[in-house]
Formats: structure tokens, C-alpha cells, sequence
């Protein structure tokens, strides 16, 4: 089990209610932990389409993540 800090920005931080979270979670994909947390809070948004930083880089949703990350989901931002 791991202990990751998730971050959420717009659309997932309204649709979670929360700024930030610490979980434990199993997933091995940052994907995994998206569908996880997806389900958690009920977010509509397709993973494709949403970008992921783990430790202040940008990342994949197909790599892993080690205990003690600090993971950001950002969804897709429109400009104007």
C-alpha cells in the first residue's frame, strides 16, 4: 500500500470537494489511481484527456508512482 498526496485543479477539485487528499492506495498506474479516485468522487472527466504531474514533472498516465509522490490531476483548460 502506498501513501500518495493528490492535488486537483477545476473540475476535479469542485467535483472532490478538496484542494488536496492524502490516500493509501494499490494502484500501480498513475491511470489505476485515477480510475480509483474517479470513482471515489464521481469525476466525469476520461483520463485521456487529463494531464498528470507526479513530483512537479509532467508525467504518463501509464507510469508508476512510488509511496510518498505528490500527484497532480489537471484537467483539460480552456482559454480565452
Amino acid at each position: 500500500m502506498k501513501q500518495v498526496t493528490v492535488t486537483y485543479f477545476a473540475e476535479l477539485r469542485e467535483r472532490s470537494g478538496l484542494d488536496t487528499e492524502q490516500i493509501s492506495t494499490d494502484s500501480k498506474s498513475l491511470a489505476d489511481l485515477y480510475l480509483e479516485l474517479k470513482s471515489r468522487h464521481s469525476f466525469t472527466l476520461d483520463p485521456a484527456i487529463t494531464q498528470v504531474a507526479r513530483n512537479n514533472e509532467f508525467s504518463t498516465m501509464d507510469s508508476s508512482f512510488e509511496d510518498g509522490d505528490e500527484i497532480v490531476f489537471i484537467p483539460p483548460v480552456a482559454g480565452g
